[in-house]
């Protein structure tokens, strides 16, 4: 049951810029070439709302990816054509009736999961949709290239069973180009001898592959872009025209000044030198905020300023320094936490240095306590 809410405002929230998003779009278009796009949209499309995501996608877009059967069924529903979407992850045998159903295709790497595709796609006279894995160093999945021609003509000789795409991915297209092009070599020898199809796809590249490696995978005729497509890339000198998609933004809670010798937050990590103005803010790792962010020099935005956090990250607020603003902030006031304030930007990249981790994990950890708003230009 949906229990209505009155109309309060929010204390933490992530406007969503779908024009922005369109515009990646475009711009992963354009550096793909002849190949199409698959937008990948699982996790929630990366913590920015799979729905409101895919039907802004629709038309932008050849498929969608998702990691499981679930998020193939919300993707659709959104779309609200018929457009296809790749389940990337190995499913659970339980899953693969509603996959055939469905009309999904899928990734295999064995040659139980063709049988239990092909099963499940003879009970239903219907077809099932697999796409071929090899492993070129990922290791998460996929047959290593020594058992891929089996892994294909295990498909191929499959009652019920269509080989529609053949794939490897890339571990550290972001970091070690070296070994990224040792994967595309081997991948590149695997094909040849497989006698594909002509309506077979071929696809490795995903943000960072794209962006850096498209033009050396001639056989590709499929690209897999994610973070990109959220205005963010994986390569730090990248020259990619990319805008960022989602901006976080919370409010200011309370003012005050305090003295020397004061604590603040759990463990009196922080004891302030002199006095001080803080301002509390309405967000903690309840809403995704990190808590490796604490001690770690992160920043907010107020007012155009970058305020220093101060002490720990809590489930449900934040303390940061104001005392440098030439005018205390008033309570209510908007507070930036990924995006922009006048002429300064936080982005999701620095957040991940500064809490150790990367780009992906501070997008989808995003809790669903922040709500979404979709905007235009933002």
């Amino acid at each position: 049951m949906t229990i209505p809410l009155p109309d309060i405002p929010l204390r933490c929230w992530a406007e969503i810029d779908l024009d922005a998003l369109r515009h990646n779009a475009r711009v992963c278009r354009k550096m793909a070439g002849e190949a199409g796009i698959m937008a990948i949209v699982k996790a929630d499309a990366y913590g920015h709302g799979l729905d409101r995501v895919a039907a802004a996608l629709a038309e932008e877009v050849d498929w969608f990816g998702v990691a499981n059967v679930r998020e193939a069924l919300r993707a659709r529903a959104a779309a609200a054509n018929d457009i296809p979407i790749l389940i990337l992850s190995p499913a659970v045998p339980d899953e693969v009736p509603a996959i055939v159903e469905g009309r999904f295709s899928a990734c295999v790497s064995t040659r139980e999961e063709v049988r239990r595709y092909g099963d499940a796609a003879a009970e239903r006279s219907l077809p099932a949709r697999l796409h071929a894995v090899a492993d070129t160093g990922m290791g998460r999945m996929g047959a290593r290239p020594e058992d891929f021609a089996d892994l294909v003509a295990a498909i191929r000789e499959t009652d019920n069973c269509e080989l529609e795409g053949v794939e490897t991915h890339f571990p550290s297209a972001d970091e070690d180009p070296d070994f990224t092009r040792s994967q595309i070599a081997v991948f590149q020898r695997l094909l040849p001898d497989l006698d594909l199809p002509a309506d077979c796809r071929v696809h490795l590249g995903n943000s960072a592959g794209l962006i850096a490696f498209q033009n050396e995978t001639p056989r590709a005729d499929l690209v897999r872009p994610g973070l990109a497509l959220y205005g963010v890339s994986p390569l730090a000198d990248s020259d990619a025209e990319l805008r960022p998609v989602l901006h976080l933004k919370t409010r200011v809670t309370l003012v005050r000044e305090i003295p020397e010798g004061t604590g603040i937050s759990y463990g009196r990590t922080f004891i302030s030198e002199r006095p001080m103005r803080v301002a509390t803010l309405g967000v903690g790792y309840g809403d995704g905020y990190p808590r490796h962010l604490s001690g770690e020099g992160a920043e907010v935005l107020v007012r155009g300023h970058r305020c220093r956090l101060l002490g720990r990250v809590t489930m449900d607020q934040i303390v940061v320094d104001v005392t440098h603003l030439d005018q205390p902030p008033i309570v209510g006031e908007t507070a930036v936490l990924i995006g922009a304030d006048r002429d300064e930007w936080l982005t999701a990249t620095e957040l991940a240095s500064k809490a150790g981790t990367i780009p992906w994990e501070i997008l989808t950890g995003i809790t669903s306590r922040v709500e979404r708003i979709p905007v235009r230009g933002g």
